[in-house]
């Protein structure tokens, strides 16, 4: 048997579960990559063919139908999280490959949204200074004004699991916390403790509006250049959900016609992030490379529990199976 474990860039996996004892006692040989394959299904399916199991971290590396056609020997797959809309789950049960997932930590992404919130308020993008490129005296104190909190409008996009975790924080900073989604109701809206507003009130009269769909084909593209342009040119839009979501083009073209203020964005159309990406020479973004999820404690729990999907699946009794 061949395990590979895909994208450990912080080079841990072996560190926070036994995945060498796994494999000893399974007679398995473990390979372990830490950087991304591509994006390429004929680059990445020469490297991981012959593998029997293979465990992916999150959504860095696509299984697509293409993907296991030409990953024929491959019988269990295993993802980080509870779900993975990079998988063809029906594709995988074409082809007989069992597909596993792991317990996931959402308190992560929120707190990730609201560091990515706090540091657009404040202009940390422009005010961190480095202790390894000191500053020197020709170098301004202050650039910036940052925005207080304290009575501005937070308007939440998405009012699940995510989204009202994030509403409740707002609402702690004493901010007014509306939210829209096409499902979301008055009730839902009220136990939370905020208000239900349309989506031309939430973009036109939110000081930061905050993204928490779940990506689908109604959602995709949901956020496009009508809905940037109801947005004032002091405003902040943050993304830590699916980049997809928001049209990428039709926000280019809104910061760069300062339609809005900023965008701070945790996720992209193509991860890792090019180092020519237009997003990166766009005036007024603040990006984090996609670790919204990306904790300690979140990463002890994927490995752990993957571990636990291979030995189980070893002998025949697989668990958390996706379906």
């Amino acid at each position: 048997m061949r395990i590979a474990i895909l994208d450990d860039y912080q080079n841990v996996a072996t560190d926070l579960a036994d995945f060498e004892g796994l494999a000893t006692e399974l007679n398995a040989e473990l390979t372990v990559f830490t950087e991304h394959l591509g994006h390429d299904d004929a680059t990445v399916c020469a490297v991981l063919k012959g593998f029997d199991v293979i465990v992916a971290m999150r959504e860095r590396t696509p299984f697509p139908a293409s993907r296991f056609e030409l990953l024929p020997q491959l019988k269990l797959l295993v993802t980080t999280g509870r779900r993975n809309g990079a998988i063809d789950l029906e594709a995988a049960a074409a082809h007989g490959v069992v597909v596993s997932h792991t317990g996931y930590v959402p308190t992560d992404a929120v707190e990730h949204t609201w560091a990515l919130i706090l540091a657009a308020a404040r202009r940390l993008d422009v005010e961190l200074f480095s202790s390894q490129n000191p500053r020197s005296e020709a170098e301004p104190w202050q650039t910036s004004f940052g925005m207080g909190l304290s009575g501005k409008t937070l308007g939440v996009y998405g009012l699940g699991n995510l989204g009202s975790k994030v509403a409740k924080v707002g609402l702690a900073f004493g901010m007014r916390v509306i939210a829209y989604s096409q499902n979301l109701t008055k009730a839902r809206a009220t136990e939370v403790g905020v208000e239900l507003v349309s989506e031309a009130e939430l973009f036109a009269t939110s000081d930061i509006v905050t993204v928490h769909l779940k990506l689908s084909e109604r959602s995709t593209g949901v956020i496009g250049a009508k809905q940037l342009a109801w947005m004032r040119p002091e405003s902040i839009l943050v993304n830590t959900s699916r980049s997809r979501i928001v049209q990428t083009d039709a926000l280019i073209a809104a910061l760069e016609n300062e339609l809005l203020y900023l965008a701070a964005l945790d996720v992209f159309d193509t991860e890792p992030l090019p180092a020519n990406d237009r997003l990166l020479n766009t005036r007024g973004v603040i990006a984090t490379p996609h670790i919204g999820y990306v904790t300690i404690e979140q990463f002890s729990m994927f490995y752990r529990d993957a571990a636990e999907d291979i030995r189980a699946w070893a002998t025949d009794s697989p668990i958390r199976v996706l379906s």
